[in-house]
């Protein structure tokens, strides 16, 4: 089987649909990943540039935008100059398929030089490329100001401003004489197409005031650059839907998962609900159109593919995960400010979800994942139980039926679970990851424990009440803390003691930044500040690491003086998780917790205040903006915030 090309070193340009991947050098050399892409199909793989007959040197490549990358190299082609270049080549790199190239003259007298640009192309799909079938380059035509490859009913073109002095089909060669003057400049532009596509509107440029822009300042330095690229990044990822194009939501993550992806883009709106509700929203109604109808046995559902759960377990099927995370986002966006009229025509979707729910579970307490006969795993468990709760609330809201049947259920599922589900060692116990079809806990700990802490937002600014009771949850808490568990980047998703444990696996040993994130935020809001503390300062020092930019993953090897986290070379960067991540863990330091339909926020700082003072602003709560400032005594004040909203106690 091929390797997948590796990613972690590449520079990701996203503007989806629109990508565009290179190494450092700055040349798009046709060798794994490079190129130009648009929905999925390379358009252009090689562009390489040769300045009177030679390669420039590179010297600094560095993204500029989550949709753009700047390259500068150097060349002497003065032999007389001495060591000093005396022409700078700098080329802006964007998602949206333009690249300028600008050489500038740093020399005393006038230059005359050939520019050649070779380019070339497979039109091949992004899968062929990762599973190495990507084809040979295909012959190209000249077309307008440059070139043009076909295949398959599929063409792309690129064409050039100026227009070059001369176009070599059979080499892919664009040519210029360009003529310098002492600390002059010319400029080309290259701009790449797919024909009868025009030019590309990418979701994230066009849909205003999806994501409001919030900032951050405070001591740690690290705070901003972490949430301006966050941000960023979610803007890159947004999707539409083609048949409604007003509803967006965010891909999964660049470059394999430019897509939807139904549990991944549920997650991340939810983490995004600080930013404005619109992308909850679009999600929402887009899934909903994607629910399974009355007539199937699964009526309710929100169809997702499985996903691999590691080495212990079989794999899980996302589409339980989508279909309990509905009426989460839904409840949730309601408390943030999503408007009544856009609840109320959501609600019924919401209900079919919570009908599949009571349905699947039958007379029985557990669900089991995947359906029927899976097994009954922990998380599967955390996620019924809050969408049964934050679901009857949200059915009680709007006098609809249902609410006290799921509060039963969830009763009863907490008495179960708190004796099924823990096993008992000499540390004081653990939660199994899951149940075998015999009953028997499997009990290896790993960060799908983490959804035991996230058990969502009531009214009044209220958590729901745990799965676990007060002494498990205390158990979890000082588990999670541990070395087996915080790798001193973040929480492994397999703890490094048990069996099958492997850094690199991405469900058996590599760090997980969303479920670090929801540990983060879980345990604070527990009252386990300590363990909290570690877990965001060690995220926040494997983010700078990474530019900013967080990948979904990366390697779970310890930390130590002088290391750096390793990076996973399948991992997408930027990933929407990843992204989201980054806020609800900023502002799960204020505690917010608002209750829109009463008119008051809440907020519960993290009292040890693990980053020092924070200010955060640019939010967005009940349809206005929302600024709040966290002290370094870890008290929490409101600065900016919607007219009539009061403060909860």
């Amino acid at each position: 089987m091929p390797e997948l090309p590796s990613t972690h070193d590449a520079l990701i340009c996203v503007a989806l649909p629109g990508l565009a991947i290179s190494g450092d050098q700055g040349q798009l050399a046709g060798r794994g990943l490079d190129g130009f892409y648009r929905g999925g199909r390379r358009l252009l793989s090689r562009c390489q540039i040769r300045v009177a007959g030679r390669e420039p040197l590179a010297v600094q490549a560095r993204m500029t935008g989550a949709d753009s990358a700047r390259f500068v190299g150097t060349l002497r082609v003065s032999p007389a100059a001495g060591p000093d270049p005396d022409v700078m080549v700098e080329r802006t790199r964007r998602a949206e398929g333009t690249e300028r190239i600008t050489l500038r003259n740093a020399a005393a007298r006038p230059l005359r030089l050939p520019v050649e640009v070779a380019l070339g192309t497979d039109l091949a799909e992004l899968g062929a490329i990762a599973s190495g079938r990507a084809g040979p380059e295909l012959p190209a035509t000249v077309h307008d100001s440059g070139l043009r490859w076909a295949t398959a009913g599929i063409a792309a073109s690129v064409t050039a401003d100026p227009q070059p002095s001369d176009a070599l089909a059979s080499a892919g060669l664009l040519r210029w004489e360009v003529d310098l003057p002492p600390g002059g400049t010319v400029t080309v532009e290259l701009r790449v197409r797919l024909d009868g596509a025009g030019l590309l509107r990418a979701a994230g440029q066009t849909a205003t005031g999806s994501l409001a822009p919030a900032r951050a300042t405070g001591d740690d330095p690290r705070v901003a650059p972490l949430l301006h690229a966050a941000v960023a990044d979610l803007q890159a990822l947004l999707l539409r839907d083609p048949d409604h194009p007003a509803d967006i939501y965010l891909a999964a993550g660049a470059p394999w998962r430019c897509g939807m992806a139904p549990a991944e883009a549920l997650a991340a709106a939810r983490m995004t609900l600080p930013l404005g509700t619109r992308l909850a929203a679009g999600t929402l109604r887009t899934l909903a159109r994607t629910q399974l109808p009355r007539r199937d046995p699964r009526a309710g559902m929100i169809p997702g593919p499985r996903r691999d759960a590691g080495p212990l377990l079989p794999p899980g099927c996302t589409g339980t995960e989508a279909t309990l995370l509905f009426p989460v986002l839904l409840a949730e966006a309601r408390r943030w400010g999503l408007p009544e009229q856009e609840t109320r025509e959501l609600l019924p979707a919401a209900e079919r979800c919570l009908t599949w729910l009571r349905t699947t579970v039958g007379d029985g307490t557990y669900l089991p994942d995947p359906q029927p006969a899976g097994p009954v795993r922990c998380e599967t468990q955390a996620h019924a139980y809050r969408a049964a709760l934050l679901g009857a609330d949200l059915l009680d809201a709007y006098d609809r039926t249902g609410g006290t049947e799921l509060r039963h259920w969830a009763h009863s599922l907490r008495t179960a679970f708190r004796a099924d589900f823990w096993v008992e060692d000499r540390g004081g116990g653990r939660p199994a990851a899951a149940l075998a079809s015999d009953g028997r806990p499997i009990p290896h700990l790993g960060s799908a424990a983490v959804h035991l802490l996230d058990t969502g937002l009531l009214g009044s600014g209220r958590l729901a009440p745990g799965l676990l009771d007060r002494v498990q949850t205390e158990h979890l808490a000082r588990l999670l803390g541990t070395p087996a568990m915080d790798a001193g980047w973040g929480l492994r998703g397999l703890g490094a003691k048990e069996a099958g444990h492997n850094p690199f696996g991405h469900r058996s040993g590599a760090v997980r930044v969303h479920e670090t994130a929801l540990a983060v935020t879980g345990l604070a809001a527990a009252g386990y500040e300590r363990e909290a503390g570690g877990l965001l300062r060690g995220l926040l020092a494997a983010a700078e690491h990474f530019g900013h930019r967080l990948p979904e993953m990366f390697g779970g090897e310890q930390r130590s003086a002088g290391s750096a986290p390793l990076p996973h070379p399948a991992a997408c960067r930027p990933a929407a998780t990843a992204a989201a991540s980054a806020i609800m863990m900023l502002t799960a330091l204020a505690g917010i917790r608002p209750d829109t339909p009463a008119r008051t926020v809440t907020l519960c700082p993290v009292r040890s205040a693990p980053l020092g003072e924070v200010g955060l602003t640019g939010l967005r709560l009940a349809g206005a903006p929302f600024a709040v400032r966290i002290s370094r005594l870890g008290l929490a004040m409101v600065e900016e915030a919607a007219d009539g909203l009061q403060l909860g106690v």
